[in-house]
């Protein structure tokens, strides 16, 4: 950890040399620091603090490893006014991330109700695999689609995935304002149209578990946490559609020359 500087209780910091605009800041045990630095996501977390712009630290946390310019679990911000915006900052898989939701039935009546029959089911609905979307399915129409990159959630509430209230429960009511279809693709498009409900692959998963333990009450009754409940867990993200977007900008990028004077592209 020669390069490295303990700051505090699992907090280590690289600190600002050559081009580096700020500090970097490495959020992991010290156990994770060897395992962390066997990659080059430390040199990553180096370039990204060049950029222009950039405030406070460049952050790394415990799941830091290799990515496309910022490092997979790299956290940074930008000035708003004299700041850049960086494709490999927000990642291929646009708005990936994790959901949990709480299923009203205890474990093992679940187990004793579906057992291995749920399981299978949700093998057979949800495509998993890389590249793989459903066939011989009806695509979504122009204006399903539209109306899908523009209205996000409420579109699939609309068709019935959800219900009302998961807007509450969802950043931005699961949607941005202004998106704008006529900038994306049409190759994004036709991406993204098979893919819609499908998993992928890597690290993404479906999960169903139980509730074995409960560390803080309090926060646990709020959120409905009971133990020995169930629960599902899905991880994914915008599979070949959110790729095609950021290659897409990232191909812009490069043609006007934004990136002449990063190290690494």
């Amino acid at each position: 950890m020669s390069d490295l500087i303990k700051i505090g209780p699992a907090k280590f910091l690289v600190p600002k040399v050559g081009n580096m605009r700020v500090d970097g800041l490495i959020i992991a045990k010290e156990e994770l620091i060897d395992v962390i630095k066997e990659d080059k996501a430390l040199d990553q977390v180096k370039n990204v603090a060049t950029m222009k712009g950039i405030v406070g630290y460049s952050i790394a946390m415990p799941d830091i490893h290799w990515g496309y310019g910022f490092p997979i679990g790299g956290v940074a911000a930008f000035d708003a006014e004299n700041g850049v915006i960086s494709p490999g900052g927000v990642g291929y898989d646009i708005n990936c991330g994790v959901r949990i939701a709480l299923l009203p039935i205890k474990f093992s009546d679940l187990k004793e109700k579906w057992g291995t029959a749920l399981i299978k089911r949700i093998f057979e609905l949800v495509p998993s695999g890389v590249g793989y979307g459903h066939r011989g399915e009806k695509h979504l129409s122009d204006s399903d689609f539209e109306k899908l990159t523009t209205q996000g959630a409420k579109w699939s509430i609309d068709q019935g995935y959800g219900i009302d209230s998961d807007l509450d429960h969802i950043e931005s009511m699961g949607q941005i304002k202004g998106a704008d279809i006529s900038t994306i693709s049409q190759h994004a498009k036709d991406r993204a149209r098979k893919q819609l409900g499908t998993l992928g692959s890597g690290n993404h998963f479906i999960e169903l578990g139980k509730i074995d333990d409960i560390f803080l009450p309090e926060i646990a009754k709020k959120w409905g946490l009971e133990k020995d409940y169930s629960y599902v867990i899905i991880h994914s993200g915008s599979r070949g559609f959110g790729h095609q977007v950021c290659q897409d900008v990232l191909n812009l990028f490069v043609k006007k020359d934004y990136a002449k004077d990063l190290p690494d592209r």
